[in-house]
């Protein structure tokens, strides 16, 4: 098929008449729709939950670890007797 023959077989489809929609298909289609609305904003809001978590975990460890401290050095015994 050439570009002419191509357009005109998409002109063709295009001018048809387009397929009956069944009368109920608006009702499931916006049922369907605010159910996956509220999972992704139960789903959002969980995440935010245990992101607020992790990083209250976070801060309460390293609070009580302090892991900027060096840890003191244990290869050497301390020098007594001096």
């Amino acid at each position: 098929m050439n570009r002419p023959e191509r357009e005109a077989a998409a002109r063709q489809i295009m001018e048809r008449a387009p397929a009956p929609v069944p009368p109920d298909l608006y009702g499931e289609v916006v049922r369907r729709g605010s159910r996956l609305l509220r999972r992704e904003r139960v789903l959002r809001r969980l995440l935010w939950l245990l992101l607020c978590a992790a990083a209250v975990a976070f801060t309460v460890w390293a609070a009580r670890a302090h892991p900027w401290v060096e840890p003191p050095s244990q290869t050497t015994p301390p020098i007594t007797g001096w």
